[in-house]
């Protein structure tokens, strides 16, 4: 469709949303929120999706007599897979990727395919839908049985809109084990598991699943030929509008929970398993280098409270001062996976002060461009997201890549780029602000800092956290 208004149901792993999108410019006209939260009870941790689902019925009906709701499109965190029975409703609940799997972490190892193969990393818990497909069978032996079809997560709230079952190939593509990114079909995972036929038919993102079922017509005031969109994983919604307008070489920085740096067009480079690099699968199915770490949730942690945004003065306190934060906070994420994170000569600044806020603004821009650098990155950087509003994030970010920062504008790319999937060919323009160089002082420290705090880590100086 080329103009009407698009909902965007965009599942993050903090927060669900329900986002109302102008097809014509991707303006955002409205917009609603709750916490994503996780019910620790029997049988396994897992998202609670009937207050998601109550949450999405009444923002539909609201949107849609307020502004007129034309097409539905969604977006969603990746590592989450639902089982669907027979029926159509959920076999189990959808089981939180953050919950311990080890009891089968060694028997699952040796079925898992290679990294060559999927270009998926093994990574802890259950972000590999492999190991808590894996997982879930051995300790529910009924599971598989009640199980008609395994969807990714977007799919799922398809399903519930529709009826129609599917996976999407950018969703498969995030480090589930479960796809060869080089062949576009699924991994020997898939045989192994004897999902072949439980596992929903591979969709592009963009395709139209179907209409609404009458039963959400009647609960929302949608008509139901309202046509729902297939959805697409939030990194790679995220990626979408740039890879349609930017010419590469660039890369992407997509921030929230998760902060994903993505190149298009980037040097070769042989990806390193071991520091959270990987293979995604954009829209068009196509291979992406990407890196990441968990930046946000450091974030939450590193801060502790809000702090008043740095000045310029607070900013040179911190880097004259050498105030460093060192990685990795979620040690189990992101290039420097196994360090115990530290603030160096622990030396560490109040919490709630300006200082703090830098300093921890510095460590997440000097993650970023570590990412950046196994990927192979190249020409500009786009950072789009929560952290595209932080100026001490994009100024580091410039000064340590030394290349072309833009933040895009928008609160929620990921919504834009789900938009985008209902009318893929038509190129619209996305406003980015290009974040220009500080004023040489500040430019040089920056520098500085920023080739110290690479010595520090490699030497693993410092002093633990308490």
């Amino acid at each position: 469709m080329s103009s009407g208004h698009v909902a965007v149901i965009d599942i993050g792993k903090t927060n669900a949303k329900l986002v109302l999108v102008n097809a014509v410019d991707l303006t955002e006209l409205d917009i609603t929120t709750i916490p994503n939260t996780v019910i620790d009870t029997k049988p396994w941790p897992h998202y609670d999706t009937e207050a998601i689902w109550t949450f999405l019925i009444d923002g539909l009906r609201t949107f849609h007599a307020s502004h007129g709701i034309d097409v539905i499109s969604i977006t969603t965190h990746g590592a989450c897979a639902a089982l669907i029975a027979a029926d159509g409703t959920l076999a189990a609940p959808i089981l939180d990727y953050e919950f311990d799997l080890d009891d089968t972490a060694e028997e699952y190892d040796r079925i898992r395919p290679t990294f060559d193969e999927t270009g998926s990393p093994r990574l802890p818990g259950g972000l590999n839908i492999g190991a808590q497909l894996h997982w879930q069978f051995s300790v529910d032996t009924n599971l598989y049985a009640r199980t008609r079809h395994i969807v990714t997560y977007p799919q799922y709230w398809a399903h519930r809109l529709t009826g129609v079952a599917a996976t999407d190939v950018s969703s498969l593509g995030c480090h589930t084990d479960l796809w060869n990114p080089t062949e576009r079909c699924f991994s020997t995972l898939v045989d192994t598991l004897e999902i072949k036929d439980k596992i929903a038919p591979v969709r592009q993102p963009s395709d139209v699943l179907g209409s609404l079922l009458p039963e959400i017509a009647n609960l929302t005031g949608l008509r139901e030929s309202t046509p729902v969109h297939c959805g697409i994983h939030d990194s790679n919604a995220s990626l979408l509008p740039h890879v349609l307008q930017h010419t590469p070489p660039f890369s992407v920085v997509s921030t929230g929970t998760w902060v994903i740096a993505m190149s298009i067009g980037g040097s070769q480079v042989t990806l390193d398993s071991n520091k959270d690099t990987l293979i995604n699968v954009n829209a068009m199915g196509d291979p992406v280098p990407s890196a990441r770490f968990m930046g946000g949730r450091e974030y939450e942690l590193a801060t502790q409270q809000s702090y008043p945004e740095p000045t310029e003065d607070a900013l040179v306190a911190v880097l004259t001062d050498k105030l460093m934060l060192l990685p990795a906070l979620m040690p189990n994420t992101g290039p420097y996976q196994g360090k115990q994170s530290t603030w160096w000569q622990n030396n560490e600044p109040p919490v709630g002060s300006m200082q703090r806020g830098a300093a921890v603004a510095l460590y997440l821009a000097l993650v970023t461009s570590q990412c950046l650098e196994l990927i192979g990155h190249k020409g500009a950087v786009i950072v789009e997201g929560p952290f595209s509003d932080n100026w001490v994030y994009l100024a580091m970010l410039r000064a340590s890549t030394q290349s072309p920062v833009l933040s895009a504008v928008g609160m929620t790319g990921t919504s834009q780029g789900a938009a985008l999937l209902t009318d893929i060919d038509r190129n619209r323009p996305v406003n980015c602000n290009e974040i220009k160089p500080q004023n040489e002082l500040i430019s040089e420290l920056m520098r500085e800092y920023a080739k110290a705090w690479a010595l520090v880590v490699q030497e693993g100086s410092g002093n633990p956290i308490r």
